[in-house]
């Protein structure tokens, strides 16, 4: 994979003054991962703000069994707004980051990104922008685990990926069983049911979406 160029800096994040994207890409470290490689885990302490400017970061928690629970995808042009919390308190890590797929993210030193708050308005407006994006995402994901029976999380379980990586769902269901704290059999069950709606089709590998609403 090749590194981000100026051209695919200033695509991706569009809305910060040129003269902050001229600093990134001079004083930035940049980072390749492979697929499934951690970018950040539980407990380290992180010393960067991260961007992602290529591939798919999953952002999840892990409990003391290794069962993950999701809290949100990013995307290209996104902040992982819980490094720079951590970066500006010096504090240790309480998240996991994944790559999904061959990703690249951009690790700003955390002295910069505190220096670009008050010398740059658009960083500290992405910032912010950033914190509201993620508060909104985990706001619906703790509606979706305390109010909604699990058939209706799995349904906006899958939502969540197609909206991030297409109507191909790469997921065993063991995987999603362990994100939605169920059983495997309990998940395939109603996968099936999800199946005979029309709303998906059953593939050995992949699950494909058609349409959600129709559920």
């Amino acid at each position: 994979m090749e590194s981000t160029s100026k051209e695919e800096l200033l695509q991706k994040f569009s809305q910060l003054e040129q003269p902050l994207q001229e600093e990134i890409l001079a004083q930035s470290t940049i980072k390749h991962l492979e697929e499934g490689e951690e970018a950040l885990r539980t407990g380290q302490y992180i010393k960067s703000t991260v961007l992602l400017s290529k591939g798919l970061l999953k952002v999840y928690r892990e409990d003391e069994e290794g069962n993950e629970f999701l809290m949100y995808y990013l995307e290209p042009g996104n902040a992982c707004a819980l490094s720079m919390m951590c970066t500006a308190r010096n504090e240790q890590s309480q998240i996991m980051v994944k790559a999904v797929d061959a990703s690249e993210i951009i690790l700003i030193p955390s002295h910069l990104s505190e220096l670009w708050l008050a010398k740059y308005k658009s960083w500290h407006s992405f910032v912010i922008a950033s914190y509201r994006q993620r508060f909104e995402e985990l706001l619906q994901t703790l509606d979706s685990v305390a109010f909604k029976a699990l058939d209706e999380r799995l349904v906006f379980y899958l939502r969540r990926h197609v909206k991030v990586s297409g109507n191909e769902v790469k997921l065993s269901h063991q995987q999603i069983a362990n994100e939605l704290s169920s059983s495997r059999e309990v998940i395939s069950r109603l996968l099936k049911k999800l199946e005979q709606t029309g709303a998906i089709t059953l593939h050995r590998n992949y699950i494909e979406v058609h349409d959600l609403d129709v559920v």
